[in-house]
């Protein structure tokens, strides 16, 4: 499915636009893009792919969606005698194989200039036509194809780390959300409150929710909220662990107004803990982040 005006048209404007306003002794040539149906029979994959193990349950449920839905970010393949060769989205390859398909858009390289492909990038991400999936294809790809890491990439992007992880966040929710915000069919602010629901039953509820009632951004994080607050307790307190007022208080403002996943834990005595939880290393760099901004 074609995202706005197609990021490999974005690209090759943004190359062909970097190359007028560079030196010319340092720029010789420019990296030409285009996003094109290939024959998944003529790419080869990546001898360097480091991914071995692909979850067949996972990737059935990706080929699924793309039978209903397309492919929504496209692989990036290089010309190689006569044939392409895979750079990035194998397990995209392998779930359109598993659906039968004979085609799979893809950003095909002819001309491997990496330092030319990081300019177009960045520059591409500037424009102010672009939706938030596509940023977030962007920002991805510099990562995946041009090996930077999530803080250098904010560095070359002028954007807080915070800023590139809710972008890049927007990749993990299902593909018939990530078609809606790319059709503005829902904000940023949408998908953000989505991002933080982990059963993608229960996204796909109140995005479809957020459509037809049109939610607005608030009433929507109240949703998740409400989902995160009433889900069933794995066993039962004794009444010494029940909450107190102060401790509700707590809990309501670090899921509220921080929107931070956090259990209070009252002990016997008087005593109890906090748990703040994340899942992987950015989502603790956004908890981090908003501690220094209360400090601030």
């Amino acid at each position: 499915m074609a995202l706005g005006r197609g990021l490999g048209a974005l690209i090759e404007d943004a190359a062909i636009d970097s190359t007028k306003n560079s030196n010319e002794e340092h720029v010789s040539h420019v990296v030409r893009e285009l996003v094109n149906e290939i024959e998944v029979d003529k790419i080869d994959l990546n001898p360097y792919q480091p991914r071995t193990h692909f979850d067949e349950n996972a990737l059935q449920e990706l080929s699924d969606s793309i039978l209903k839905l397309g492919v929504i970010q496209p692989i990036t393949v290089r010309a190689l005698d006569g044939r392409y060769q895979l750079i990035s989205g194998e397990r995209r390859l392998r779930a359109v194989k598993l659906a039968g398909l004979k085609t799979i858009p893809a950003f095909t390289r002819t001309a491997d200039d990496q330092g030319m492909l990081e300019m177009a990038l960045v520059e591409n991400i500037q424009r102010e036509d672009l939706n938030a999936i596509e940023v977030a294809i962007s920002y991805q790809r510099l990562i995946d194809e041009c090996a930077l890491t999530q803080e250098t990439l904010a560095e070359r992007v002028g954007k807080k780390r915070a800023t590139v992880t809710n972008y890049m966040r927007l990749l993990r929710l299902p593909a018939e959300i990530q078609v809606g915000i790319s059709e503005s069919k829902i904000s940023m602010g949408h998908a953000r409150a989505l991002v933080n629901v982990d059963d993608t039953s229960l996204q796909l509820s109140i995005y479809n929710k957020i459509i037809n009632e049109d939610l607005s951004v608030r009433k929507v994080e109240e949703l998740v909220r409400d989902s995160q607050n009433h889900k069933a307790p794995k066993a039962s307190k004794p009444k010494s662990s029940t909450l107190a007022e102060s401790e509700i208080m707590l809990h309501e403002h670090l899921t509220n107004k921080l929107g931070l996943r956090a259990d209070v834990k009252p002990g016997g005595k008087g005593d109890g803990k906090i748990v703040i939880s994340y899942n992987n290393p950015d989502e603790l760099d956004l908890i981090l982040e908003k501690f220094i901004k209360i400090e601030e």
